[in-house]
């Protein structure tokens, strides 16, 4: 019976303040784990703003390959007049 008090006393003073640290440490990773998906989801939205232009490269595209063409004429015929 004695040996059976020994156990419960060990078990309070021992394995539950050790259950308790390791409580604490997990929840303090969790928030942390969830402030920096929160900074995710900041700097997330963030990024969209700048790639609103992105459609317009397909106008810069088609209309740099318009001004090439455009040259190699007007350099054509320069050589014509020379």
């Amino acid at each position: 019976m004695a040996l059976w008090w020994i156990a419960n006393v060990a078990g309070l003073l021992v394995v539950i303040p050790l259950v308790v640290y390791l409580a604490n440490r997990l929840i303090g990773q969790a928030i942390a784990a969830q402030r920096y998906a929160h900074e995710i989801l900041t700097h997330g939205v963030g990024i969209t703003g700048n790639l609103d232009p992105v459609p317009a490269l397909v106008d810069t595209a088609q209309l740099s390959s318009q001004v090439k063409a455009d040259a190699v004429a007007y350099v054509t015929a320069l050589n014509r007049l020379a």
